[in-house]
């Protein structure tokens, strides 16, 4: 297991932990089962309507092979190499240049690609991108992220209730049985819901390396993805993804929604730069130079 991936186990330990110290801060030993009973429902519909969901929101429309062969064959190749079941292919209505994968698991996988990331990049650059998304699948990257937003998530709406319960006295509960009292409620209130999306945002940016690592390995080359990540970041910055959501976001290939400044602390992909940087060392770690 590497560094990235035992970093993800850490930081969705401390999700977990976050959301029962939550609970536990608004009912105690209800509130803990509270909150495990929210985020196992939470989960349970995320795991078998989020695919649905973000297909729809993004107005992708599934395509054949005699509807863009290149591309569908392209997917298939690689499918091929990483050792997958072909997934389904989308095209989203959009000229901002990106792509995500959806689905599950492997048996129940979509790739999506914006009609602008088919007329800007290169074939080697579109075939980088594919990789990446298809170690998303390989990985079971999905399912973590989906897993630790939906965390944060029920995180926020359990730390609203701690808002409210503080307000009016914790439900009018003695000091010793809220956990905390009302200082801790304010706490949670304010502190939970900055550190549950801190934490979900390093999730998924751990996740971005290992599938940039695993995507290159399944194209042969880093070097596709490195130049498609280069331009996808420089037309990110004057093209904005119309159907891209905060709650989607962090399943593009680049930040669909333009952030600087402080708003990086908050981001769902590492640096580009970063990325890029380390996609290079692996090609002079290939080729010995």
């Amino acid at each position: 297991m590497n560094t990235n991936s035992i970093k993800t186990f850490l930081l969705m330990g401390l999700l977990t932990a976050l959301i029962l110290w939550v609970g536990n801060l608004i009912g105690g030993q209800m509130g803990v089962i509270f909150a495990l009973v929210l985020a196992l429902g939470m989960n349970g519909y995320s795991y078998w309507y989020s695919d649905k969901i973000v297909l729809y929101q993004t107005g992708a429309e599934e395509v054949r092979p005699e509807h863009v062969p290149e591309l569908y064959g392209m997917v298939a190749d690689l499918a091929r190499r990483a050792e997958l079941p072909m997934p389904k292919v989308y095209v989203i209505p959009e000229e901002a240049p990106n792509a995500f994968a959806t689905g599950r698991n492997p048996e129940n996988a979509a790739v999506a690609f914006t009609e602008g990331i088919l007329h800007t990049l290169s074939r080697d650059e579109l075939e980088g991108v594919a990789a990446h998304e298809l170690a998303h699948i390989k990985n079971r990257d999905i399912l973590i992220s989906t897993v630790a937003a939906t965390l944060a998530g029920a995180i926020m709406y359990i730390a609203q209730i701690a808002q409210f319960a503080a307000f009016f006295g914790g439900f009018n509960r003695d000091e010793e049985n809220r956990g905390g009292g009302i200082v801790g409620l304010l706490l949670a209130a304010i502190v939970a819901p900055v550190a549950a999306m801190l934490l979900q945002m390093a999730v998924s940016r751990s996740r971005e390396y290992i599938a940039d690592a695993t995507g290159a390995r399944i194209a042969g080359s880093p070097m596709g993805l490195a130049n498609a990540l280069g331009r996808l970041e420089e037309a990110s910055q004057y093209r904005q993804l119309e159907s891209a959501t905060e709650a989607t976001a962090h399943m593009y290939i680049v930040n669909p929604l333009s952030a600087g400044g402080m708003a990086k602390l908050f981001s769902t992909h590492p640096p580009v730069e970063e990325r890029i940087r380390r996609l290079m060392e692996m090609r002079q770690m290939r080729t010995g130079g």
